[in-house]
């Protein structure tokens, strides 16, 4: 990493700016729901699995975006795309504030959906891949760094708005957040520059994959098996734990190991990872969410299993954020990224859209247990994926 003045006044200012705008759109638009969409339902005489819908509904919306995104990045940049998503998301969390009508909600989580294929990780990443061409990696995993925090902050400071300004003036503090900070960042600070193809070494350029067929398929289908299992753990996994007689605080104390862990494995992916494909990185996290599971059926739902479970989870959830971004890089180049992103996304987020429902099923009709086995079967598919899928051959590593 450059040193600070080359940073503000260089490309690596990207890095800064979206780790800034990426805490707010998470914060504001991904992680407040948990808290806010059993307000919305109670207050407006709604079932919470409607209520919840429209969060779903907002996902599916962005998966079938995010290609179109991702392609509008490569043409225009980030500085011009991400601004809008949000503006965009700051109108729809505004207009929550007065969608009474079942209609009205829907709508505005459609434009939600909309938002978040341009405010959230796949954008930064494209943003990244346009300036720094075949060696975004580094700065998409101190990004990831950044970004890692959002958890972190939105739910103490969703919790404590919603005691001073209930659910409505919370959504409007988030509103105002992202239009007066997040968008004019985006806007004025993200840095013009675009890598130019001479920058990627010769090598490099001659071995990527086209993306398409089977290696594209191999791959985007690892990622959305995987995308299943965050996203119906977070919705389930703290209730499993409960349910085995965890008492609530440890619970509370368990689930708050798995910021810091998934950040500690992105600083030790920066630090000691470097010169390894993120291929292996990919395999590696998916091998020690597998264990994790391992670990869980062989002792039980034990505080000391948990835990573990916890900061495993983590762990590899952190490695799988950057490989998100690092292996369409190092498999199939630069050129296009940004459309090579979007396309995985969509995918990856139409899983994360069903995966909390899915599972909601398998507890209610047969067990927590079947819950997990669910959700390690999902991991597996997605081992398999990643572990079948080759790097073209003389491959150069590619950070």
């Amino acid at each position: 990493m450059p040193p600070l003045p080359d940073i503000i006044a260089g490309p690596w200012r990207a890095v800064l700016v979206l780790g800034v705008t990426e805490i707010l759109a998470w914060g504001a638009i991904f992680y407040p729901p948990v808290l806010t969409v059993p307000l919305i339902a109670h207050e407006r005489g709604w079932s919470v699995a409607f209520a919840m819908g429209g969060f779903s509904l907002a996902l599916l919306t962005a998966g079938l975006v995010s290609p179109r995104v991702g392609s509008m990045i490569d043409r225009h940049g980030g500085h011009r795309v991400m601004p809008l998503g949000s503006l965009t998301a700051a109108l729809g969390l505004a207009l929550i504030v007065c969608a009474d009508h079942p209609a009205a909600y829907v709508a505005v989580w459609l434009l939600l959906g909309v938002a978040i294929a341009a405010t959230l990780y796949d954008p930064a990443f494209a943003t990244l891949g346009r300036i720094f061409g075949a060696t975004a990696r580094r700065p998409i995993t101190a990004l990831t760094l950044g970004g890692g925090f959002a958890s972190t902050v939105s739910w103490p400071a969703t919790h404590f708005l919603l005691e001073a300004v209930g659910w409505r003036g919370t959504y409007l503090v988030y509103a105002a957040l992202l239009a007066l900070v997040a968008a004019p960042l985006q806007a004025f600070a993200l840095p013009r520059t675009r890598a130019k193809p001479t920058a990627q070494p010769v090598q490099a350029r001659s071995v990527v994959l086209a993306p398409i067929g089977w290696p594209f398929l191999l791959v985007a289908a690892a990622f959305a098996a995987y995308a299943f299992v965050p996203s119906g753990l977070s919705a389930h996994l703290l209730a499993i734990f409960g349910r085995a007689g965890i008492d609530a605080t440890t619970v509370v104390a368990i689930g708050a190991l798995f910021g810091p862990a998934q950040v500690a494995a992105r600083i030790g992916e920066l630090m000691f990872a470097r010169s390894i494909h993120p291929l292996l990185i990919a395999r590696f996290a998916l091998a020690m969410l597998l264990a994790a599971f391992a670990l869980i059926a062989l002792f039980g739902l034990t505080v000391a299993a948990a835990a573990s479970f916890a900061v495993m989870f983590g762990m590899a959830n952190g490695l799988l954020t950057i490989a998100r971004g690092a292996v369409p890089l190092a498999l199939f180049g630069a050129a296009g990224y940004g459309h090579i992103v979007g396309r995985i996304g969509a995918p990856y987020l139409a899983m994360q859209a069903i995966a909390p429902f899915v599972l909601a099923f398998v507890a209610e009709r047969a067990s927590d247990a079947a819950v997990l086995a669910v959700t390690a079967a999902f991991a597996a598919i997605s081992f398999i994926g990643f572990a079948a899928m080759r790097r073209p051959k003389n491959s150069t590593r590619v950070n």
